[in-house]
């Protein structure tokens, strides 16, 4: 494994979470495996970077406000309907994370001081990010106004490793903007974005392909896609811990499990991921759902909804984005899907009336009173067009966090 490098970037936390191998599961991998292992060196031929900033709303208030810089900064509007966009380092020392409602947040940090987001500043900065971005490779897949893979396979600046890319990208972001960045370096796009976590903030981390196998082993399932903690709590009682549990486990046996998610999970625990980083990707739809510990009557998801609500206006806000539709999902115990949307004249233009429309879409579920369901989600869709949007934008606290 390479170590961290951060050149010009002043250090930070070092903080490596990578455990150790159970005994019964590496046998158990390492006789899974074939004689001639090829499933992630056979993909060796890309390079790509998955780039993540630190901390970044509350770290671009404390690079703006030199009195915020070392104390606890909290990126949110207060009230008790509010929820964290984001934490400083020193807020998170208390335990405070984002989504987490902001009036928890001030009960785990009293002294945490409380910002405002404010979208349309840091969309500036992002922007700043991108620029330097570009200079390196056209192939940038942004995440959100903080991350975004690079695919610098071929990169433009003739730097003869993607390690050395990565290194440059970072260092020109601290000397530019002054904001730290941590990267992950790996020969596909799942295993780049874990790797950019594993030394986090300000660190860098790179997974070669011939490494990639072992250092799978290792992780617990919850660091796969779509393992959420339902999954994972589902996992952990058939005794699947790590990925090299799954790695050991043949593609029908967890068919039998898992369902159409099998396949996706028998590659990733290989280190198999063909998705290509897709420049200018167009948002059709943002959406957040839950899956529940146990079934609950439509009546308890009014909380869960609240909540999905808030995620999806808040994502909305980072895009800037204004959509006219609202989608509910719903799936009951027996794993029938619902949709239920609705259009309305004018742009959703608070979280209040998102929750509202909603909770209409939530009396056209026509089902028994007594169905019990497993899952419910909220969403967007339906997006102005961006240069509808440009004039008429403005973000303001929604009456709803106030």
């Amino acid at each position: 494994m390479q170590r961290r490098v951060v050149d010009s970037v002043p250090e930070q936390l070092f903080n490596p979470r990578m455990g150790g191998l159970r005994g019964n599961t590496m046998d158990r991998a390492s006789n899974a495996m074939p004689e001639s292992f090829t499933d992630v060196a056979a993909l060796g031929t890309r390079k790509i970077v998955h780039v993540d900033m630190d901390a970044f709303y509350a770290s671009v208030e404390q690079r703006d406000d030199p009195n915020l810089r070392g104390r606890p900064v909290v990126v949110a509007w207060k009230g008790r309907r509010s929820v964290v966009c984001a934490a400083s380092y020193e807020a998170r020392k208390f335990g405070i994370r984002s989504a987490m409602p902001a009036v928890s947040a001030e009960r785990l940090c009293p002294d945490a001081i409380f910002i405002p987001p404010d979208f349309i500043r840091y969309k500036a900065v992002s922007q700043a990010v991108r620029e330097i971005f570009q200079r390196h490779t056209d192939l940038i897949e942004p995440l959100s106004l903080d991350e975004a893979y690079l695919d610098v396979t071929h990169n433009k600046t003739g730097l003869p490793t993607a390690t050395l890319v990565a290194r440059r990208i970072r260092q020109q972001i601290w000397e530019e903007l002054r904001l730290t960045a941590s990267a992950g370096v790996a020969p596909n796009k799942f295993l780049a974005k874990i790797a950019s976590d594993w030394r986090k903030p300000n660190g860098q981390f790179v997974i070669q392909p011939h490494e990639a196998q072992s250092f799978l082993l290792t992780l617990p399932v919850g660091r796969i896609p779509g393992v959420g903690k339902v999954t994972e709590s589902r996992m952990a009682k058939a005794g699947i811990k790590l990925v090299g549990d799954i790695y050991a486990m043949e593609l029908g046996m967890l068919e039998r499990e898992f369902g159409s998610y099998a396949q996706r999970l028998y590659e990733l625990a290989r280190g198999i991921d063909h998705n290509p980083v897709v420049p200018n990707r167009v948002t059709k739809q943002i959406s957040a759902e839950d899956t529940f510990p146990e079934d609950i009557p439509l009546g308890d998801c009014e909380i869960h909804i609240r909540r999905l609500a808030e995620r999806v206006w808040k994502a909305s806000k980072e895009n800037l984005r204004e959509a006219k539709t609202v989608v509910l999902k719903l799936k009951t115990r027996e794993f029938q899907s619902l949709t239920r949307s609705l259009t309305l004249r004018e742009p959703v233009s608070s979280c209040e009336i998102l929750i509202e429309t909603v909770s209409v879409l939530c009396e056209r579920v026509k089902l028994p009173s007594d169905q019990l369901y497993r899952l419910v989600g909220v969403g967007l869709s339906n997006f102005r067009q961006e240069h509808e949007e440009a004039d008429r934008w403005e973000v303001e606290a929604p009456s709803l966090l106030s």
